[in-house]
């Protein structure tokens, strides 16, 4: 059920949830999922469109069942289906804050406080962007920003890769498996990854320097066809035909909302134990936002899974009665 009406939104205000489940990607589908069949009582929130990262996918092919592949928003939309068939409620809302008192979550929403005994935080991380034209048009088509997800569609294709960092680096190692030619965008005269990863990119014969470069525009009608380059010592601007560009610029997990509460590691991201437990009893993290993860939908998968499985175990052990 989707809604923003105030008044079914303002009775949750009234009661106390079993869970909550925050961010509607595939951690978070599965988690409500999980939760909504074991019969607790369960609200998912998302603030946009439910899928999360899968949206940005035009084409998965390493997602298992689907031996011709699907689309991201394809699969987003059976994951709401199902999800649906066990009557999860499913709420377009945002949440500000959430803080613990005593056993209950209080989740800030504007000017609502909803209450829950666990949460599944599953707001995942979201690429940084350039910015630049073209950038947000042909995502999907062309413009991609995890080349696990998408290498394989360009295999004997040219394709380039937009930094210099270690993920930069490693994700046109990858793609050298299937892309006949990389060319490897970066600002300065040399990489910023590790030595041993740079050495390994800088001698291997698929991969072709862009140096003291950087990208201003993506340009292609339907799908990448080229990009714009910028020498940033003389100016000059050239274009560089590809059928595909991965930017690497940085990730940014979503951890607004319980960053003041539980512990992150160095780079923003949720710890979690084995359970998706993070530092907080009764508060989970699953996919993309957790640290350690490898951003991808299957992964994010069977974290939602295990993380609502321990919440229920976590309930269990606080000897609740479900959906009361």
């Amino acid at each position: 059920m989707f809604t923003d009406t105030k008044g079914v939104l303002g009775t949750m205000t009234d009661k106390i949830f079993d869970m909550v489940i925050i961010g509607g990607g595939p951690a978070g589908m599965t988690a409500g999922i999980y939760a909504s069949r074991a019969l607790l009582d369960v609200v998912l929130f998302e603030k946009g469109a439910y899928g999360g990262q899968m949206l940005t996918t035009a084409h998965l092919e390493n997602y298992p069942g689907f031996p011709d592949g699907i689309g991201g928003f394809e699969l987003a939309d059976l994951m709401h289906r199902q999800a649906e068939t066990f009557k999860l409620t499913i709420e377009y809302r945002l949440v500000d804050k959430i803080r613990k008192e005593g056993d209950l979550f209080v989740l800030d929403s504007g000017s609502d406080e909803i209450r829950t005994r666990t949460v599944v935080f599953a707001t995942g991380a979201t690429p940084n962007k350039m910015g630049v034209p073209g950038e947000e048009r042909l995502t999907g088509r062309g413009v991609s920003y995890c080349a696990t997800c998408d290498g394989a569609l360009y295999r004997d294709r040219t394709v380039a890769v937009i930094g210099g960092g270690d993920s930069a680096v490693e994700e046109a190692l990858f793609l050298t498996r299937f892309a006949s030619k990389v060319h490897i965008v970066h600002r300065r005269d040399q990489l910023r990854a590790v030595p041993l990863t740079a050495k390994r990119a800088l001698s291997n014969d698929r991969i072709m320097m862009e140096w003291n470069t950087i990208m201003k525009e993506v340009q292609g009608q339907d799908d990448v066809e080229e990009i714009i380059l910028e020498d940033v010592k003389s100016g000059e601007t050239r274009s560089l035909e590809v059928d595909g560009v991965f930017i690497y610029v940085g990730i940014t997990p979503l951890t607004g909302p319980i960053a003041h509460l539980v512990e992150l590691d160095e780079s923003g991201y949720v710890v979690t134990d084995k359970n998706m437990e993070s530092s907080v009893p009764g508060l989970f993290a699953a996919g993309d936002v957790r640290s350690g993860s490898i951003r991808q939908v299957s992964s994010a998968v069977g974290d939602g899974a295990t993380a609502s499985f321990y919440a229920y175990k976590y309930l269990e052990e606080m000897k609740i009665e479900f959906g009361v």
